[in-house]
């Protein structure tokens, strides 16, 4: 096919319309897709409310509006621009995600569920697996390259320990006494804890501030913008929650973190293997990440161990010995 010749550079159009620890999971596969093409411009297609943060990744150039609920595959009917020089699925291992992309016409697509696509291998970690997509079109891609850039907008709360108790689904929302118990823990110990929360997580978070006593303006309700939580995370001395888009936030600045898994194991969607990670799980059989109700596996996992590995990363270097600590999962 002969190019029409054109002012604009060719595009390629990466589907990945999920939630934000999916969209940070994913920064190493869009930042490869970046160096592989780069002479086009790399355009996200993500929920309206990502834009932001996709942009900040620096992995993309432009974002298009793309959301369906819960999971589901976007319709990308409202494309106008031309024809994609490539489209590429980052969004899922079925056909649904393929077509959406294919009816934009690209003049190349690269998906799991295309002709040439490669094996979906799903006991590697989310990381890991795009990562190898992309390698079997001879896109080389670094699963360790996920780190995002300092903030420029200030944090509320430099220095904080952040305890963030909400998630997405009940399957991975740690019951908020227990939260409480640790944040009374952690203020017993000196430390300035933050609690927040994302929108519709305000009757969550003030029930664990009532319970654990913490002061009002301590308490960052409603969903911080983007930018301000970011710079949140990234001041912090430690960041405390569930599996959430939080916990990929603070790998991404490299702050430190306890991250607590249910239903879905660390191996799949924890951090790297590093000492400022620790992610607590309990070994069992796989369960629902998108349940009501917290996943069983989960509420294994005392207040008592999670106090014990917070107070464990916030020991300051070479302050003695360490006392025991929790059964702690750490991720190779």
């Amino acid at each position: 096919m002969t190019r029409t010749p054109s002012s604009h550079p060719p595009v390629v159009l990466v589907l990945r319309a999920l939630g934000l620890g999916d969209l940070l999971a994913g920064v190493p596969a869009l930042r490869g897709i970046r160096r592989a093409f780069p002479g086009h411009r790399t355009v996200l297609a993500v929920p309206p409310g990502l834009a932001e943060p996709a942009l900040a990744t620096g992995a993309v150039d432009a974002v298009f509006p793309a959301e369906a609920p819960g999971r589901a595959v976007p319709s990308l009917a409202h494309w106008t621009g031309p024809p994609p020089d490539v489209a590429i699925d980052l969004h899922g291992n079925g056909p649904e995600s393929r077509d959406a992309l294919a009816a934009v016409h690209p003049r190349r697509l690269l998906a799991h569920a295309g002709p040439d696509g490669p094996t979906w291998q799903a006991r590697l970690h989310e990381r890991d697996r795009w990562c190898a997509f992309l390698h079997a079109y001879g896109i080389p891609a670094d699963p360790l390259d996920l780190r995002l850039p300092r903030p420029r907008t200030p944090s509320p709360a430099p220095g904080a320990v952040v305890v963030h108790p909400g998630a997405a689904s009940g399957a991975r929302r740690w019951p908020g006494e227990r939260f409480a118990a640790v944040v009374r823990c952690l203020r017993a110990a000196g430390h300035h804890v933050v609690l927040t929360g994302g929108p519709g997580e305000d009757a969550l978070v003030r029930s664990v501030a009532e319970r654990s006593g913490q002061r009002a303006r301590d308490v960052l309700t409603g969903g911080l913008p983007y930018a301000e939580l970011s710079a949140l995370v990234a001041e912090a001395s430690l960041v405390l929650s569930g599996d959430t888009g939080l916990a990929h936030l603070a790998v991404a600045h490299g702050t430190r973190s306890v991250t607590l898994f249910g239903p879905v194991s660390p191996h799949l969607w924890g951090p790297p293997p590093s000492p400022a990670h620790l992610a607590l799980w309990k070994p069992g059989p796989p369960g629902d990440p998108h349940g009501r109700t917290p996943d069983a596996r989960l509420l294994r996992i005392g207040s008592g161990e999670v106090a014990a590995a917070c107070l464990t990363l916030l020991r300051p270097a070479g302050s003695g010995s360490r006392q025991a600590g929790p059964e702690v999962a750490r991720v190779h």
